[in-house]
């Protein structure tokens, strides 16, 4: 081999060792697949990351964006590992989809048997994929899905009664056993707008900005913050168009301070009844939320995994989004899993002065 040879051979052979791709082939790592291809020049082909197949040597390697580029290099697909077809991951995926579309088509929600047979798999297996897929159960799928056609349809003009069987639910009983929780007042009165709702709120100033504090007969259900005081009353009035608001006394406001020397000092608790309201898998995470020591920040992903649903941090985010107790729920507390800070409600740097405070009182202590 001639010199020049040789050092075009060391190149080519540097450049794939050098690539962080190498080591994905090398481990055969199957979570790669569908993010890049790689052919190989002596047998004119390519290959998923996870193919079985021999490692090629490094010189004879090129990586691929897609199948597309690869083909038009000239590679054919790979016989062993058919980088043409869909993955496993891919195909599991459609038979979740699929499942998931005769949940939300069907009146009574099918049992794990009958999805896992539509699936072709086992139940274990089934299960196991589901959730890995969507993050939830399939049972908590099903719940979720029947709660959102509850809200559904009770915005139509039929009987309550009615509106609970079409969603699925078994007998009213069973129903309004969990409506305060789903609904956060009777079904009757949610489709009324929250009329005979009556909500205590004031608007105090804390060193965030404004502050919203609004009370049920069931608990604290509004911890709302932001520049504008009005605004903040518009929030509310929008959730509960047609409650009846009710401005706080000289008592109702003592319930304020208290919110707010909870943010000023966090040390001191917050130990007032809340009213949770939101979907099974919401009131999970904002659990969860719960949980985190004052002082101390955990990931989206660390919550998802926390509550048993790994594959589910985007949801886990949009639960964060939703939450209306600030500071009682502590959704500032998560962070990305780098450690810098993501999207909150209520503005980042709101998020950033909470975290600061906590780690103020946390670092004295």
């Amino acid at each position: 081999m001639s010199p020049n040879a040789s050092m075009k051979k060391a190149q080519l052979a540097d450049a794939t060792l050098n690539d962080p791709r190498w080591a994905t082939v090398k481990a055969r790592c199957a979570e790669a697949d569908g993010k890049f291809y790689y052919g190989v020049r002596t047998t004119g082909v390519y290959c998923r990351p996870s193919c079985a197949a021999r490692p090629a040597r490094p010189e004879n390697v090129s990586f691929y964006r897609t199948r597309e580029e690869a083909e038009q290099a000239g590679l054919r697909p790979c016989k062993r590992c058919r980088p043409d077809q869909p993955t496993l991951a891919e195909q599991y995926a459609a038979r979740v989809i699929q499942a998931c579309r005769t949940v939300e088509g069907t009146e009574s929600i099918p049992t794990l048997g009958v999805l896992a047979r539509e699936a072709g798999m086992s139940t274990y297996h089934f299960h196991r994929v589901f959730k890995k897929v969507t993050g939830l159960t399939p049972r908590q799928y099903a719940a979720a899905q029947r709660e959102k056609k509850m809200r559904d349809e009770l915005k139509g003009d039929g009987a309550v009664t009615d509106a609970i069987f079409d969603a699925g639910y078994g007998s009213n009983s069973r129903f309004y056993e969990k409506s305060n929780k789903i609904l956060g007042m009777t079904p009757t009165c949610y489709r009324a707008g929250g009329i005979d709702t009556k909500i205590r709120f004031a608007i105090g100033e804390c060193s965030l900005g404004s502050i919203l504090v609004a009370q049920s007969d069931r608990g604290i259900c509004a911890i709302l913050l932001g520049e504008d005081a009005e605004k903040l009353g518009r929030d509310l009035q929008d959730s509960f168009p047609r409650a009846d608001l009710i401005g706080g006394d000289a008592n109702f406001e003592q319930l304020v301070a208290q919110v707010v020397g909870f943010i000023e000092a966090p040390g001191i608790g917050l130990d007032l009844p809340l009213d949770v309201r939101g979907t099974s898998f919401q009131q999970r995470v904002w659990q969860a939320l719960c949980e985190i020591p004052v002082g101390q920040t955990v990931s989206y992903t660390d919550i998802a995994s926390r509550i048993g649903s790994p594959r589910a941090v985007r949801a886990v985010a949009q639960a964060c989004a939703a939450n209306r107790l600030a500071v009682a729920i502590p959704c500032h507390r998560v962070v990305r899993n780098d450690g810098t800070l993501a999207g909150y409600r209520w503005g980042v740097e709101r998020k950033r002065s909470l975290l600061e405070k906590e780690a103020g009182e946390a670092g004295e202590a």
